[in-house]
């Protein structure tokens, strides 16, 4: 008889939003609400396969922002599972450690938290014995690997490792309780139930060790299709990992190529068309758009300068199509005629040029850019500051997008009114 659960990680419920509620209340409302839905539908997976447990690797909340709301909301799904029968896991992860809430809601029996120290539960599933081993963060910080504290594992059972860790290190993510995939599998575990890293992971050997990503994006940096992970054990010692959707929305950058066009309704048209074509490709009931315009064409500064309308435009689109937002409008076309030179040669196309060469590398230009928005982000709200980068590195690369942003938007203005076809 096969032991079987799900495993997920990474719910951030509370999740702070940035832009999005700058611009569309009911799209900010939508996924403000997505991470709880997606908890619902794991919930809901747990009970329509009958598994007998569900496991979680860390990060159900978001920090030191989490309500009691959403704690009380989380102890009544898990209450539906210990109606059923099912037991939880779950370690916490460096954003559980933060909330003041994690160490003080009372969850139903069947729900084990491991603690700081490592600890092991045994289960029986018809022929097999199951033996679940797992460790929390006790601190935000976790610099060295948690794998030596595990206990050896249990003798003639199917060992289960439940950790929160960043592996050996990923873009975008801090180093918490680092370890190897290699080091993983010399454990002697069957299955390893990670967590932390939002991006879905499977590597196969002596182990399966698993990361399942989050289960539902938050924003335009987390984009496509979320899932949680079905696991079956077998009898046999084998295991198969099945993907399972659980995101309500995903995001997804798409391209709109206005190559050649010539007039603003054609390109409302290609917006159309690629929105309907992103929606067919969405497998989730909503999709985020992130609209970027592409092409050279004679409409180049024209789109630039309408920008605004272009995206009123879309979200009409949107809206008749179904089931689709628009999250931003972004025009990054090139004028066709910015080859042409000598006395012919446009004024405007021969200042955009000197603007992204000479001027944009001017440094007395750049540092009192760095300065106005270094100013303007000490004004923002705490949730917001994020919208210029996480670190150096992500600031710098947000003054170059206001440099290049600004002086496309100078340009578009300085284009002759009557140079849009009718």
């Amino acid at each position: 008889m096969a032991f079987r659960f799900v495993h997920t990680a990474d719910l951030h419920l509370d999740s702070p939003l940035r832009s999005l509620s700058l611009r569309n209340p009911d799209l900010a409302a939508l996924i403000g609400d997505a991470s709880r839905a997606a908890l619902t539908a794991i919930v809901d997976l747990c009970l329509a396969e009958r598994v007998d447990a569900l496991l979680l690797a860390g990060d159900l909340y978001d920090g030191d922002q989490t309500s009691m709301k959403t704690a009380r909301f989380l102890a009544a799904e898990l209450a539906r599972l210990d109606a059923a029968g099912i037991s939880t896991f779950q370690v916490r992860g460096n954003h559980d450690a933060l909330s003041r809430l994690t160490r003080e809601l009372v969850l139903p029996p069947s729900v084990t938290v491991f603690g700081e120290k490592p600890g092991l539960v045994r289960l029986a599933a018809g022929g097999l014995e199951i033996a679940v081993h797992g460790i929390s963060f006790s601190r935000p910080e976790a610099p060295e690997s948690l794998l030596p504290r595990f206990a050896a594992p249990l003798e003639g059972a199917v060992n289960i490792g439940l950790l929160h860790t960043s592996l050996g290190g990923t873009p975008g993510h801090d180093i918490y309780a680092p370890c190897s995939p290699a080091e993983l599998h010399a454990t002697g575990f069957r299955y390893w139930a990670l967590g932390h890293i939002h991006q879905r992971a499977v590597l196969e050997g002596a182990a399966t060790i698993v990361m399942p990503g989050i289960p539902q994006g938050r924003d335009i940096n987390e984009a496509g299709e979320k899932s949680v992970s079905l696991v079956t054990l077998s009898d046999d010692g084998a295991v198969r990992v099945e993907a399972r959707r659980t995101s309500v929305a995903e995001f997804a950058r798409v391209p709109v190529d206005v190559s050649g066009l010539e007039t603003r309704g054609a390109a409302v048209d290609a917006i159309g068309r690629a929105l309907e074509a992103a929606r067919a490709d969405a497998a989730s009931p909503h999709l985020v758009a992130r609209l970027a315009l592409r092409g050279a064409t004679p409409l180049s500064f024209a789109l630039r300068r309408d920008a605004d309308l272009l995206l009123q435009d879309a979200d009409l689109r949107a809206g008749g199509i179904g089931g689709i937002w628009v999250e931003k409008l972004g025009v990054e076309t090139r004028d066709a005629r910015a080859g042409s030179s000598g006395a012919s040669a446009d004024p405007v196309a021969e200042l955009g040029a000197l603007m992204r060469g000479e001027i944009a590398g001017d440094h007395g230009l750049r540092d009192a850019v760095r300065r106005l928005a270094r100013e303007t982000i000490d004004d923002l709200p705490p949730e917001l500051r994020g919208l210029a980068g996480e670190d150096e590195a992500g600031f710098e690369a947000f003054v170059a997008e206001l440099l290049e942003e600004g002086g496309q938007d100078v340009l578009a203005r300085l284009a002759a009114a009557g140079t849009e076809p009718a």
